[in-house]
């Protein structure tokens, strides 16, 4: 057998292991009994540094526009000028 090359053994990429998907089933009914969105808006007033972290890992890393296009931003101050 060559060195580095794959074999056809273990699981399909992108499948999660039985661990994890074990773990994320007992979260999750966890979180179920503890009020669910309820539970979680308790804890974004009572906790927001947790929250927010929370918040961050399940949010998608880069975020785009309509159509995978870029996202466009117009500030708007209030303050009229003369130009």
């Amino acid at each position: 057998m060559a060195v580095g090359k794959k074999t056809g053994g273990g699981s399909r990429k992108g499948k999660p292991n039985k661990l994890t998907a074990d773990l994320k089933t007992m979260i999750l009914g966890a979180l179920d009994k503890a009020g669910g969105e309820r539970y979680l808006l308790g804890q974004a007033k009572t906790n927001p540094n947790a929250f927010l972290s929370l918040v961050g890992k399940v949010l998608p890393m880069q975020v785009t526009g309509r159509d995978g296009k870029a996202i466009t931003f117009r500030v708007v101050t209030g303050v009229e000028s003369d130009e």
